[in-house]
């Protein structure tokens, strides 16, 4: 990553990010509610799925309830070929789980609405149904879903995992095919076990580590995209299990940054986390060096240094929300010329803007 790069990032107009500047301006944060599950009928022997299994949304916003929209994150793929959540108002329903996976296909309801560079990830034509049962959300797929390529396996079941797992409901997913359980993708055979998870990580980051077998995953948020329309994309890292202060390993892999090959950046050059982290009822107080500063003069922290810091810490289970000293001292200003007086929390929905 270039410094020039970094200096455009920080000072760029950013449409498509999420809004970050203090308190409460996330919204609450969390997973989006879904009601009870209905039942499912499967054809096994027919293109054609029916039934659906999940409702709407327990609470929907103003501006959702008035437009008849829904605010849902949609796991695409962007020119790269990585797995980056987008946010689109897709239109109300009674099934929005099913919707939802439906607005991945390709060539499909999603085609009208894709941001620059993105497309569907799963096969066009295929259908599909969704039971959820016991946190655990059990897709049904028809015939088309074994039409693609085996180097988009593991981007598939990566995408709709965690487009489904964005719901209260749901923490799990379950895969079939015509109504029969797979525990591995039909294509290229990667294995799914009982049941996939965020857990499984998403757009695998392997490089420079020699032994897998020593370390545990940790998804991290890096800058993707270009000037005018950046948004945020999760990396699962793999560091090693002798470090059991996952925040500072957090940390420090946003430090290191994404591998050169991903195309991805990192606002955190010449960043060093002074002390371990303080975790204090789910807020946690990170006391960095001023190389945190975007603007020393001002002693401003960039957006985008924030907003990956927020998105990274609060995937961490217990986190939810982050304060930011500097030297141990409290006086951090936003971008916006904002006193950072209160922790700041992760946002309902990520990347969010237009293009």
């Amino acid at each position: 990553m270039s410094i020039n790069k970094k200096a455009s990032v920080v000072s760029a107009v950013f449409v498509s990010s999420v809004l970050l500047s203090g308190c409460g301006l996330f919204g609450g944060g969390g997973k989006e509610q879904i009601d009870p599950p209905k039942s499912v009928a499967y054809e096994e022997e027919q293109a054609v799925i029916e039934g659906q299994s999940d409702t709407d949304a327990e609470t929907v916003g103003k501006e959702e309830a008035a437009t008849g929209t829904v605010q849902t994150e949609l796991y695409l793929l962007n020119k790269d070929g990585l797995v980056v959540p987008q946010t689109l108002a897709l239109p109300k329903t009674n099934s929005v789980a099913k919707q939802a996976l439906e607005y991945l296909v390709k060539d499909g309801l999603v085609e009208g609405m894709l941001p620059n560079g993105f497309m569907g990830v799963l096969p066009a034509d295929t259908k599909l149904s969704v039971d959820i049962k016991d946190k655990v959300a059990t897709v049904n797929f028809s015939k088309e879903f074994k039409e693609y390529q085996k180097e988009d396996e593991l981007k598939i079941l990566e995408a709709v995992t965690w487009t489904l797992t964005q719901f209260e409901s749901v923490d799990k997913v379950k895969f079939k095919l015509n109504g029969h359980e797979l525990t591995a993708m039909p294509v290229n055979e990667t294995p799914i076990g009982n049941t996939y998870s965020r857990a499984n990580g998403i757009n695998l980051d392997t490089t420079d580590v020699l032994d897998i077998r020593n370390t545990k995953s940790l998804t991290v948020y890096y800058i993707g995209g270009n000037e005018d329309s950046y948004y945020y994309v999760p990396v699962t890292k793999r560091v090693s299990n002798k470090e059991n202060n996952n925040i500072k390993a957090a940390v420090n892999e946003l430090v290191k940054g994404p591998s050169y090959a991903s195309n991805l950046d990192s606002d955190f050059i010449n960043v060093k986390l002074l002390d371990d982290p303080k975790i204090e009822n789910g807020k946690v107080t990170l006391n960095f060096n001023e190389g945190v500063y975007s603007n020393f003069e001002e002693r401003t922290i960039s957006k985008h240094l924030l907003d990956a810091l927020v998105l990274s810490l609060t995937e961490q289970t217990g986190i939810e929300s982050v304060a930011i000293t500097v030297n141990g001292k409290s006086d951090v200003v936003n971008e916006k010329g904002e006193k950072m007086t209160e922790p700041v929390t992760r946002p309902e929905k990520v990347n969010t803007g237009s293009f």
